[in-house]
C-alpha cells in the first residue's frame, strides 16, 4: 500500500494524470466542434487542452529546480492563445464566422491550465458547462432571435436595372428589408448578363422562402438564383 501512495504521490504520476485528464476535457469539446463541422475541431482543441496543462506543469516543474514563479509561463500562454483565435476569426460580408471557435479555444485553454494546477473540479464542472453552451445555445437563440440574413446571387441575362428593380419590388412585399445590392465580376469577358449579389433581412416568422424563389425567377430575363448558405 506505500508503494501505491507513493506512486499516486509522485510527480510524474501525476503528470500523466493530468495531461490525460486535460486532453479528454478538451476533446469533448473538440468533438462538439466537429460535429458542427467548424474549422478547429477535436484535434485542435485537443491539442490546445494539453498544451495548457503542459505549460502549468513545466512551469511547476522549473519552480522546484530554479525558484522562479510558476505562473508565468501561464500567463504567457493565455496571451499567446490570441493569435491562435483571431487566425479562426472570417469576416464574410456581413456575417462574422469563427467568434465561437476562438471563444471555445479560449476555453479549452483555461480547462488545461485548471487540470495542469491542479483544479481538476474547476476543469471538469467547466467542460461540463462549455459543452452544454455550444450544444445547446442555438436553440434559445433562435427562439428569441426573429431575424434572420438572405444572401441570393441573380442570375440577370438582360436590362439589368429594369429587372433588378422588379427583383426589389418583389423582396419588398415579402418584408426583407435590403441591406446591399452589389454587382458582381464576370469571370468571362464574353458571358452576357451579369450577376448581382444581394443582401437582406427578414422575420423568420412570416417569411416564406420557397414561394419568394419561385416568385424571383419568374421574372422575365432571370436565369438563376443561388442562395449563399454561408
Amino acid at each position: 500500500m506505500e508503494i501505491i501512495s507513493q506512486i499516486l504521490n509522485s510527480f510524474w504520476f501525476e503528470t500523466i494524470f493530468k495531461l490525460t485528464l486535460g486532453f479528454i476535457l478538451a476533446g469533448v469539446i473538440g468533438l462538439e466542434r466537429s460535429s458542427w463541422s467548424k474549422p478547429a475541431g477535436f484535434r485542435t482543441y485537443a491539442l490546445v487542452g494539453i498544451s495548457a496543462v503542459l505549460m502549468v506543469l513545466c512551469g511547476e516543474h522549473m519552480s522546484k529546480i530554479y525558484d522562479i514563479d510558476p505562473s508565468r509561463i501561464s500567463a504567457q500562454l493565455l496571451s499567446g492563445i490570441g493569435f491562435i483565435g483571431a487566425g479562426t476569426i472570417l469576416r464574410d460580408g456581413f456575417n462574422v464566422k469563427g467568434l465561437t471557435t476562438a471563444a471555445g479555444l479560449l476555453s479549452v485553454t483555461c480547462i488545461g491550465l485548471s487540470i495542469g494546477a491542479g483544479f481538476y473540479l474547476g476543469g471538469i464542472v467547466t467542460t461540463v458547462i462549455v459543452y452544454i453552451i455550444l450544444s445547446y445555445s442555438y436553440k434559445i437563440s433562435d427562439k428569441l432571435d426573429h431575424f434572420s440574413v438572405l444572401e441570393l446571387d441573380i442570375k440577370i441575362n438582360k436590362d439589368t436595372k429594369e429587372t433588378l428593380a422588379e427583383v426589389e419590388k418583389c423582396l419588398s412585399n415579402y418584408k426583407i428589408e435590403i441591406k446591399q445590392i452589389k454587382k458582381q465580376a464576370k469571370e468571362d469577358k464574353e458571358e452576357k448578363g451579369e450577376t448581382v449579389h444581394i443582401v437582406g433581412h427578414y422575420n423568420k416568422k412570416s417569411f416564406k422562402k420557397n414561394e419568394l424563389l419561385r416568385n424571383i425567377t419568374a421574372i422575365e430575363n432571370i436565369e438563376e438564383i443561388l442562395e449563399d448558405e454561408s
